[in-house]
């Protein structure tokens, strides 16, 4: 007898790719500078550390929201008793505020379409859960985040299927790949609920044009779908062009608003990468669907952010000095601390993708690559992890069509850690190339060997004298 659910035996929950089997072999022998030196050094985890300062700054000059008082007094007993799941009102009304200044105040968002999730990966479940039944599709553009395979797929049973993007034009989404995706899935006798998005792009570290995201919104209205725009690392650009949010978008298009296309788009967000508080667990959905919004709330009892957090965010947030000065601040580390993995690439002789946002690059290893093919890239994965000793992501796990490209990050670890990734990772190329280079030159050689011994054994043959017919 089973004693086990399906649920709970199967593997739909995408966890067995390398994405996540480096990160295993990363917590076996984890990098310290001073404990363990030689370890793996983790460049697969997309987090924000490079502002903790700030963020412990304001903390000191607020002992009262720290200390979770008002006015001096503790309130303590009033945040650890049962709260509402629609979540602290002071805190939602801080949160779209803050998510305005993001997006320069071009968009405003209402407190009462949003809900509060733990984290981005409840929030987009639990679009998956409003929007579409077990069986029905999504399309996503490649590469994508692997963690979109357990977060999208497992619980709910929804589909995924690839709009196929390419190197050819940067990996931007075409209305051709976008036709194919949709094609793809009618042929899978899959229904298709919507396009989902993640804008700045997780891998690709770039923001979307104004052209695709007129686009998408062009395909979600011709075809009578949905479209999530996850925006979680919107606060991260750091070059121009800027980002641009799909709620902008939908306001410079006449008629758009309060429109049956208005109420099928949806914003996905967190305090994870922007504010680098991953371990606070604070995401958000936003829908101008009031169906949508109702259903999510109820849902949201399910993974409920803390009052103690939100009360202390929402102290923060309404700091419009210390939000002002992070998010400049933010964007001017995260430009340097990019420039810096770029020129430690180049000195290794890899280049990258050109990226404008996000807390990794897209890089480009085809080069080094024994062949062609996905299992190529694994094994060159597997020698970076095993021997560089370092964590990076293959594209593969990214569901990338072309083997050699790697999501690389670098902002959660320190400027001296990351110079010596760099000089790992040079050291690694320059032997592969000198190796490489042998391998070459001792195939001419031999070449050289077998044309000589041919030509000498030609030769001897035509100086012998001819053979008589008797």
């Amino acid at each position: 007898m089973k004693l086990l659910s399906t649920k709970a035996i199967c593997n739909s929950h995408g966890q067995d790719s390398s994405y996540f089997l480096g990160w295993q072999e990363y917590e076996k022998n984890p990098y310290d500078e001073k404990k363990n030196p030689k370890g793996i050094i983790q460049m697969g985890l997309a987090e924000n550390q490079l502002c903790f300062d700030l963020l412990e700054s304001w903390l000191n000059k607020n002992p009262d929201a720290a200390g979770f008082k008002r006015d001096g007094q503790s309130i303590f007993r009033e945040l650890a008793l049962f709260q509402d799941y629609n979540g602290l009102p002071a805190f939602k009304k801080s949160l779209v505020e803050f998510m305005s200044e993001i997006r320069g105040n071009k968009v405003t968002f209402d407190p009462n379409n949003i809900v509060l999730t733990a984290g981005a990966t409840s929030a987009n479940e639990t679009l998956m859960f409003c929007l579409a039944e077990p069986g029905d599709a999504f399309l996503l553009p490649t590469p994508y985040y692997p963690g979109f395979d357990r977060d999208l797929k497992w619980r709910t049973g929804v589909e995924i299927v690839p709009i196929h993007c390419t190197s050819s034009n940067d990996f931007q989404i075409t209305e051709t790949a976008l036709e194919e995706a949709y094609q793809q899935a009618q042929k899978q006798n899959l229904k298709v609920k919507g396009v989902l998005v993640t804008n700045p792009s997780n891998p690709l570290g770039t923001t979307m044009s104004r052209n695709e995201l007129n686009l998408l919104v062009d395909f979600i209205t011709e075809k009578n779908i949905h479209l999530i725009s996850d925006e979680i690392y919107s606060g991260t650009f750091f070059n121009s062009p800027g980002f641009i949010s799909i709620m902008e978008i939908l306001k410079e298009r006449n008629g758009s608003e309060n429109t049956e296309v208005w109420n099928r788009v949806h914003i996905v967000y967190s305090l994870s990468k922007d504010l680098g508080l991953p371990g606070f667990r604070v995401g958000a959905l936003y829908s101008n669907d009031d169906m949508v919004v109702a259903a999510a709330t109820k849902m949201s009892s399910f993974g409920l952010v803390s009052s103690q957090t939100q009360y202390l965010l929402s102290a923060m947030l309404s700091d419009k000095k210390f939000t002002k000065n992070y998010i400049s601040e933010n964007q001017k580390r995260l430009k340097q601390r990019q420039k810096k993995l770029v020129s430690g690439l180049e000195k290794a002789g890899i280049s990258c993708l050109k990226s404008n946002a996000g807390l990794f690059c897209w890089v480009d290893m085809r080069h080094l690559l024994s062949s062609n093919t996905f299992e190529a890239e694994i094994e060159l994965w597997k020698k970076i992890v095993y021997d560089v000793k370092l964590n990076i992501s293959p594209g593969s796990s990214c569901h990338c069509t072309e083997p050699g490209w790697f999501r690389v990050c670098f902002a959660n670890m320190s400027e001296e850690t990351l110079k010596l990734s760099m000089q790992r990772l040079k050291a690694f190329v320059d032997n592969t190339v000198n190796v490489h280079n042998q391998s070459n030159h001792q195939s001419v050689k031999n070449s050289r060997r077998k044309s000589l011994t041919k030509w000498v054994f030609r030769l001897s043959f035509d100086d012998r004298e001819p053979c008589g017919e008797r």
